[in-house]
């Protein structure tokens, strides 16, 4: 009998800053969302609950901010309840995040928004290419490299 695979890999931005809260027996969960674009020709973009529980919740939270990349790993999970106003089932998925990877480093001043920030002289100046211009075709000898 084959096993059954519940595994997901999702890479995108969060949409909004990482929520922590505890639950009744002490234990940390985090709540964030993931903006992933689906790729190819269109435009579409999905919206993913994620959470993040205990030490790697609190690393979420004291690391990730809204706007940053970061590459999710984990379980789907479904949950089902009843809406006490309309008596309506509802349900939603979301992923159980296992292993989370930050992709970029934060923005300077802990502000997740670098696109309305003035650069400096010296912050153009690194910013720009350095074009290197005498390139010989020369073969490299073996001989000379250290290791």
């Amino acid at each position: 009998m084959a096993k059954s695979v519940n595994q997901v890999i999702l890479m995108g931005r969060l949409t909004r800053d990482p929520e922590v809260r505890t639950t009744t027996t002490g234990k940390t969960i985090t709540s964030f969302s993931l903006a992933v674009d689906r790729g190819g020709q269109s435009d579409e973009t999905d919206f993913i609950n994620i959470t993040a529980w205990e030490k790697l919740g609190e690393l979420v939270a004291q690391y990730l901010s809204k706007g940053r990349r970061c590459l999710v790993q984990g379980r789907l999970r479904q949950d089902s309840w009843d809406d006490k106003e309309t008596g309506k089932k509802r349900s939603r998925i979301e992923v159980t995040a296992s292993d989370v990877t930050f992709l970029d480093a934060p923005s300077e001043g802990g502000s997740s928004s670098s696109s309305s920030k003035p650069s400096s002289s010296s912050n153009s100046s690194s910013d720009k290419d350095v074009v290197v211009e005498d390139i010989d075709d020369k073969p490299i000898d073996l001989s000379e490299i250290p290791f």
